[in-house]
C-alpha cells in the first residue's frame, strides 16, 4: 500500500443561504488540504553602498508548473517553465501555529534557503497574511522582512529535499526585482506581493 500523500482532496457538500433566507440546492465542492497548511514568506534585504535596497532570491523548480500540459496552455510557454525565482519561504510546522511559532518558522527557512541565521526578534511583519489560491486551498501566506548583513551569510543548510539541493541564490536591487515581475521574469505571486510591500516601506 502506498503511504499517504502530502496533499489530500477534501470533498464537502454545501448549501448557500441567501439574504432573503432561501437556500440553494446542495452542491459538491472539492478543495486541497494538508497537515502543514500555512507558509511563511521572508524578504531578506540590505542597503548597498549606493543606498539602494537589495533582496535575496533563490531558484526553485516547481513540478506542478513545470509539468503543465501544452494542451491547457492558452499561450506558448517559455523553455524555463517551472523554474522560478522566489523569496525564501516554507511551510509552518504543526508546533509553530502561533505568532512566535511563525517567527521560528521564518528563521528556519531563512537559514535553510539563503544561509542567514537571524534572531526571531529581528523579523518584522510585512503586511497582513493573504490567501494565494482560495478557490482551491485554505493556505495562508504570512509575510516577514529582515535586514541582513551580507558579510554574515553562510551556507544554506537546506531541508534535505532534492528540489532544494544546490539552488542558485541571487542578490538583486529591489527596484530591478520589481521590474522583473512586470516583465514576467519573476512569476511567483507570493514573491511579487512581498517585493512590492517591501518597496512601500
Amino acid at each position: 500500500m502506498d503511504p499517504p500523500g502530502f496533499l489530500n482532496v477534501r470533498r464537502q457538500v454545501f448549501r448557500v443561504e441567501f439574504p432573503d433566507g432561501s437556500l440553494s440546492d446542495p452542491f459538491t465542492y472539492d478543495s486541497v488540504d494538508r497537515e502543514r497548511l500555512d507558509a511563511v514568506v521572508i524578504a531578506p534585504h540590505y542597503r548597498g553602498a549606493d543606498g539602494r535596497r537589495h533582496v535575496y532570491l533563490r531558484s526553485a523548480l516547481r513540478p506542478p508548473a513545470a509539468t503543465r500540459s501544452p494542451a491547457v496552455c492558452p499561450v506558448p510557454e517559455k523553455p524555463t517553465l517551472g523554474a522560478l525565482w522566489e523569496l525564501p519561504a516554507g511551510l509552518v510546522e504543526v508546533d509553530e501555529r502561533s505568532a512566535e511559532g511563525l517567527q521560528r518558522s521564518a528563521v528556519r527557512e531563512l537559514l535553510e534557503e539563503v544561509g542567514f541565521d537571524v534572531d526571531p526578534s529581528a523579523l518584522r511583519a510585512l503586511g497582513p497574511p493573504s490567501f494565494p489560491a482560495p478557490g482551491m486551498v485554505g493556505e495562508r501566506h504570512f509575510y516577514f522582512h529582515v535586514e541582513v548583513d551580507p558579510a554574515r551569510q553562510g551556507q544554506p543548510t537546506e531541508d534535505g529535499s532534492p528540489l532544494e539541493r544546490l539552488a542558485a541564490i541571487a542578490v538583486v536591487p529591489l527596484d530591478e526585482a520589481i521590474e522583473l515581475t512586470r516583465r514576467g521574469e519573476i512569476e511567483d505571486a507570493k514573491t511579487e506581493v512581498a517585493l512590492r510591500r517591501l518597496a512601500e516601506l
